[in-house]
């Protein structure tokens, strides 16, 4: 109750407070669900294409921040392995699109329709048949109001879009998806490819293929199961962005502590007379140190429960406005930040503690 006590005494410190906390929790939370959403983003391609082979050039390792091109050719002698079941080309291009008089950029992806490499979800419309059909992405197409039936423009080309698609949304930009053959035109190559998708027969040695298809082309390839090559574009994704999201949410982090290190000393200083008094009459440092601790728990932890109350509402509302940014938060992450705020809590509490061994008894009486 004295631990309430000292946080009511001042409601509209305690509100600033608590607002302050709850808002440095949803920066927290913002950063965490926004690393998420790229992480699932830009390897959700890769994850739901159903691969066992990938085939890229020589000296790739991925495609979320690499560059592969490929003479389509040579897939017709890969496909040629008894251990191929399914082969088909890939080209993925960084494009300019027209819509309604604005210009966007799309990572074009060119496929053949009805084979691997196209969305992974369509949420609305259909799979593309011809070469002057598109399927957007689902953020994308919000972003610039764009439906079903309407028009997008590549170069002098009209393409209508016939789908719109989920899963493809990696923040920065946004997968599109045309025919291979269409792709291949707009850059006027039309044996290229960024890679090769191959499905295997079932039973088959996938190490023994690489090699065979590393000895038939030697030096030309880099060659990647398809864990192994999902692995290879998360830890891409990861070294690019992940130092960037950490080093904002120490900043969070530290902001927190400072704000609750400034109001636990602030309550400590007020209330000298009050911790002089109680160590007059013998009460042991764990009892005083529980009192602010108590206080930086129930700061950070009615603070945090603001600060998910606030946050769905500040995520929609900036999703509205930018549909291209993805949040994901789940209970697993709450309680990652739950524990997280409690630690910064204890240390902000450990912080104070030299305040409380500074008060002498004897000053109850100046």
């Amino acid at each position: 109750m004295y631990v309430l006590r000292i946080l009511i005494s001042q409601p509209l410190r305690l509100l600033l407070t608590l607002l302050g906390i709850a808002l440095c929790i949803i920066l927290i939370m913002f950063i965490l669900g926004i690393y998420n959403g790229v992480a699932e983003g830009s390897v959700e391609y890769i994850r739901k294409t159903k691969a066992d082979i990938w085939v890229l050039q020589a000296n790739s390792t991925n495609i979320i921040r690499g560059t592969s091109l490929l003479p389509a050719i040579y897939l017709n002698a890969i496909k040629k392995d008894k251990a191929v079941k399914n082969a088909t080309s890939v080209l993925i291009l960084l494009t300019n699109i027209k819509i309604k008089n604005v210009n966007a950029t799309v990572l074009l992806t060119g496929y053949v329709p009805g084979s691997e490499g196209g969305p992974p979800i369509i949420n609305e419309g259909r799979e593309i048949n011809s070469n002057n059909e598109i399927i957007l992405d689902r953020s994308f197409s919000a972003k610039y109001n764009i439906n079903i039936d309407d028009e997008v423009f590549i170069n002098e080309d009209t393409l209508r879009v016939v789908g719109i698609c989920s899963g493809t949304n990696a923040v920065v930009t946004q997968y599109a998806f045309v025919t291979l053959e269409y792709e291949q035109s707009t850059i006027e190559l039309p044996g290229l490819a960024s890679f090769f998708i191959l499905n295997c027969n079932k039973g088959s040695n996938l190490s023994d293929l690489q090699k065979r298809i590393e000895s038939m082309f030697p030096g030309r390839f880099s060659i990647y199961q398809n864990r192994k090559f999902l692995e290879n574009n998360i830890a891409e994704m990861e070294a690019g962005i992940l130092p960037l999201f950490f080093a904002i949410a120490a900043i969070g982090g530290v902001v927190l502590a400072i704000i609750l290190s400034l109001i636990l000393s602030v309550n400590i200083l007020e209330r000298r007379k009050d911790f002089a008094l109680m160590k007059l009459l013998g009460s042991p440092k764990s009892y005083l140190y529980i009192l602010i601790i108590s206080q930086a728990l129930i700061l950070s932890l009615i603070s945090e429960l603001l600060g998910v109350i606030l946050f769905y509402p500040i995520v929609n509302f900036i999703e509205n406005i930018s549909p291209e940014v993805n949040t994901i938060i789940n209970y697993d992450h709450l309680i990652y930040i739950t524990l997280a705020t409690c630690i910064i809590s204890l240390l902000s509490a450990l912080f104070s503690f030299g305040r409380i061994r500074k008060i002498y008894p004897l000053e109850v009486f100046s």
